[in-house]
């Protein structure tokens, strides 16, 4: 596999996890991420990068966000989340995997929604077991929680890639710098006396 696909599908990993969470916020950054051309999405879903997608998302956002801080509402959310967050990670990471060819990319991005099912189910549970033991006051701590690692997945899903891309050709200058030191049939490194 070359490394675009895999940068692609590790970028996709992170969307659909991070979807698992928050159906929305993540399709939100992306368009926005999009639109500043940090990413390139895959043909066809440049929607999510206009006037109407980002309006729609950021209001879904916020509801989102603000709605899963509030005890009672958070479990009405989940329960919806358990339809929306995997669709959500289907189009997010079919939208990373760009380098991905047909029937490939849909079918790994319907992998990876399930992925994010499995996640919300982890959340879910989680969530519950918080109610019971502390009757919800420690819900919205766990909420914030959710909106920092959402986050920071989605920092590694779009800054990720450039980072892969910048690091690889330093690895290959340090491999080749090691290779240079290194006396030929042997691993240990040339000392300054031979």
């Amino acid at each position: 596999m070359h490394a675009d696909l895999w940068i692609a599908l590790l970028s996709g990993i992170a969307v659909a996890a991070s979807c698992g969470l928050r159906a929305f916020l993540p399709l939100l950054l992306l368009g926005i991420a999009s639109r500043a051309g940090l990413v390139h999405l895959r043909g066809g879903m440049d929607w999510l990068a206009g006037d109407i997608a980002l309006t729609a998302l950021a209001i879904a956002t916020v509801i989102e966000v603000v709605g899963d801080k509030v005890p009672v509402v958070d479990h009405a959310l989940d329960a919806v989340g358990t339809v929306l967050r995997p669709v959500a990670a289907w189009l997010g990471a079919y939208g990373m995997l760009v380098t991905w060819p047909t029937p490939w990319a849909q079918l790994t991005a319907i992998v990876l929604g399930t992925l994010a099912l499995a996640v919300h189910g982890l959340r879910s549970s989680v969530r519950v077991g918080s109610t019971v033991t502390t009757l919800g006051t420690a819900n919205p701590v766990l909420s914030l929680v959710d909106d920092a690692i959402v986050l920071l997945l989605m920092a590694a899903a779009i800054f990720g890639a450039i980072a892969v891309l910048l690091a690889i050709p330093v690895f290959f200058w340090l491999r080749g710098r090691r290779r240079a030191t290194v006396a030929p049939g042997t691993s240990a490194p040339l000392s300054p006396a031979s």
